[in-house]
């Protein structure tokens, strides 16, 4: 079995990783490493969230910082703050104390001027995001004209939406540098990218999807009616009270819709999308992170590259458009050999589709039991509770008028005051169900 002592990486670097409990290299990682440390060559490696892409470059270049070069050595680019976040940490994580190597992240949401600052000292490293680090370069407030390392992670999603910056960036670099490109798919707008600003002399890697991290991964499917997708996810969430999870749409408007939903039935959730603002987001995600909440619904723009741990489950409340979505996705869930549940809510139509999942994924779907309709008459019922429950008090009321309601209510105990108030909720939702059935016919 493969150690990172063989992959020659040195005794400073080993200790750090002990320290966070990493001991086995992962398969991009005992790939990367030699070709990074041994040779001269660029590299492009197809490997998704979840493989260690991040010490997978980053160890090979923290080994090789010359701390006697004051200038800006590395440049690594992220296409999202969340992800930069993410990359900065974990290479701060394995450096060791004085060892005169400098970190630093510059990305985009958050206010320039200290980032201004803290480039004045020139760190050796730089994660940035595009927007953000042309942005200084047009300050002149960092020179990348020295640049020895080169890394694009989440390559292929930079390639979408932030082309213009990337070729202004790429243009900035000395043509003698080396390029690690990371990338989920190998897509034609990719392989441009490759031959136009890549060595020709590569290494081309790649991590076999089906042998991805889906271990431990637990996929269940459920067939629902448009008309009950809703009431299935409640149910869900019910049987899950008190675990951690992350609900996917494919739009922001499909966030916005289903967050708004869970919020009126109380359930302690937040909304993540790529249309918030950068506050808005760090909020949201410290929330979670922190506890405060318990449910996250939102966009694939969560699945890129975001580090939370300890969560329980994940659910596709619409399945991905890509088998490399719903890797991403399912990935939040089962990190660092724990074990996770992913759900995915389908509809008839739908169901082939699985079957291309799984012999794509190389992954085995089971059915998950859809609960029937007593159940979720009675978890509607559940949450109807738990919204007066959590409704707070109305302090503008007459207090005369409360008095009045006090008094009808004043002789029933509290046993006999929650059998009449869910007597008359059964009676309402019989009348409710009667109409709508009479609507169906007409």
């Amino acid at each position: 079995m493969t150690s990172f002592s063989k992959l020659n990486i040195e005794d400073r670097f080993l200790s750090k990783l002990s320290e966070m409990n990493i001991s086995e290299p992962t398969e991009i990682q005992e790939k990367a490493i030699p070709v990074a440390l041994e040779t001269s060559k660029d590299i492009v490696a197809e490997a998704k969230t979840g493989t260690g892409k991040t010490l997978a470059f980053g160890l090979p270049i923290l080994q090789t910082v010359d701390v006697q070069d004051k200038q800006v050595q590395t440049v690594i680019l992220a296409p999202t703050r969340e992800l930069g976040q993410q990359i900065a940490n974990v290479l701060k994580s394995v450096t060791p104390e004085a060892s005169g190597i400098g970190v630093s992240c510059i990305c985009g949401g958050v206010p320039i001027k200290p980032q201004i600052e803290e480039l004045k000292l020139v760190p050796q490293i730089v994660v940035a995001t595009p927007g953000r680090l042309v942005d200084l370069m047009n300050r002149g407030a960092v020179d990348i004209s020295k640049v020895k390392y080169f890394v694009l992670d989440e390559a292929d999603e930079m390639i979408k939406a932030l082309k213009e910056s990337l070729d202004i960036i790429i243009k900035g670099l000395p043509k003698a540098r080396r390029t690690f490109l990371f990338t989920a798919t190998f897509s034609g707008p990719i392989k441009n990218l490759v031959h136009n600003y890549m060595s020709d002399d590569l290494e081309h890697l790649s991590v076999d999807m089906k042998s991805l991290g889906h271990q431990g991964i637990e996929h269940k499917f459920v067939v629902v009616e448009p008309i009950e997708k809703l009431d299935v996810l409640t149910h869900f969430l019910n049987s899950r009270e008190g675990q951690r999870g992350i609900i996917f749409c494919k739009t922001k408007a499909a966030v916005n819709k289903l967050a708004k939903k869970l919020a009126i039935n109380k359930f302690s959730s937040g909304a993540m999308h790529g249309s918030l603002s950068q506050a808005i987001r760090d909020r949201i995600l410290n929330q979670f992170r922190d506890g405060h909440i318990n449910i996250l619904v939102a966009t694939d723009l969560v699945a890129r590259g975001i580090d939370i741990k300890d969560l329980d489950y994940v659910v596709n409340y619409h399945l991905p458009d890509v088998y490399e979505a719903y890797v991403h996705r399912t990935g939040r869930t089962a990190r660092a050999g724990a074990k996770g549940f992913a759900l995915t809510i389908i509809q008839d139509e739908e169901l082939e589709d699985i079957d291309d999942f799984e012999d794509e994924l190389g992954i085995e779907f089971t059915a998950y039991s859809k609960a029937s309709e007593d159940d979720i008459d009675l978890n509607k019922a559940k949450l109807w509770a738990k919204k007066i429950f959590k409704t707070k008090p109305n302090r503008d009321v007459d207090s005369a008028f409360k008095t009045e309601i006090k008094t009808i209510f004043h002789h029933l105990s509290k046993d006999e005051l929650v059998e009449k108030i869910l007597a008359q909720y059964l009676i309402e939702q019989d009348i409710a169900q009667g109409n709508k059935s009479k609507s169906n016919t007409k």
